[in-house]
Formats: C-alpha cells, structure tokens, sequence
C-alpha cells in the first residue's frame, strides 16, 4: 500500500509503533477514534486503521490463538476498574480537548486536574480502554512527580 498516511516504517527508520485494541464493535470504535477523538480512518476493517496525531490505532475484534499467537486469544477489557496498560495523549491545550472531545460525546471519568507536574484527566473508550489526557506543565519547568510515586 503506497499510502504514506499508513502505519508503514520507512527504509530508514526501521520501525513504528501502532497501538492494538481488541474491540467489540469496529464501526463503534472507528467513530470514537475518528469522530470523537479527531483521527483519520486509514482503513476501515480488517483490520480498522485510525491516524491519531502521530501514532496508529488498530483495531479488530477479538479471536482465539492463530499459527503466530498460539495459545493466545484475544478479549477487549473485562473488567473496567481495573486496567494493566492505557493510551497516553499529550495535547498542548487540554481545556479546549476536552471541552470539544467532551461536547463530541466523550465520557471522562473527571475534569482536568492539575497535579503540579501536568494537568491531566482520564476518559474510557467504547470497549472501557482507559485513555489518559494530559498536558505538561510543571514538567516544562522541571517540576516532575515524586519518584516511586505513580499516583503523581
């Protein structure tokens, strides 16, 4: 595919980094991706492929093991409190993200909180994946949170 617009590493970088999620409903999750969050539909199935500022979404229904994962089945999030890995989005202003994300249906699980280092909030995609929204702010200064303290 010549489209420079999918996730492809070039012959001098070698590598790129796309994020899968294993997903319910391709066409509900292609809109909170594209829709909601501002990304562009690459590929619509097969697996869905959305441009999200520099990076790639992938996402494809779950399934069991395959020749290259054997062993492995793949299941969108059961449990919504509890999360192991999260998309992290930096934006440069985050009340102007989240007021026109939150206006586009998105659901956070708070305003945007300053927490001296960053602001940040969190929302959850269609399939419950937790995503963080933040933007650096004391971290521009040399503010950083406390080692050994991931709460910060």
């Amino acid at each position: 595919m010549a489209d420079s617009s999918f996730p492809a590493p070039d012959a001098e970088q070698g590598l790129l980094v796309a994020h899968f999620l294993t997903v319910r409903d391709v066409a509900r999750s292609r809109h909170f991706y594209s829709e909601v969050l501002g990304g562009e539909v690459v590929l619509a199935e097969n697996p869905c492929t959305v441009r999200l500022a520099n990076s790639w979404i992938i996402m494809n229904p779950g399934g069991g093991p395959t020749p290259d994962k054997p062993g492995i089945t793949l299941v969108p999030p059961a449990e919504p409190s509890t999360a192991s890995a999260f998309l992290n989005l930096r934006v440069a202003d985050i009340q102007a993200v989240y007021r026109e994300w939150r206006a586009k249906g998105a659901e956070f699980l708070t305003e945007p909180i300053d927490r001296e280092a960053e602001i940040r909030c969190y929302l959850r995609d269609p399939d419950g994946y937790l995503v963080e929204l933040g933007q650096a702010t004391g971290m521009l200064r040399g503010h950083y949170a406390k080692a050994g303290n991931s709460a910060d």
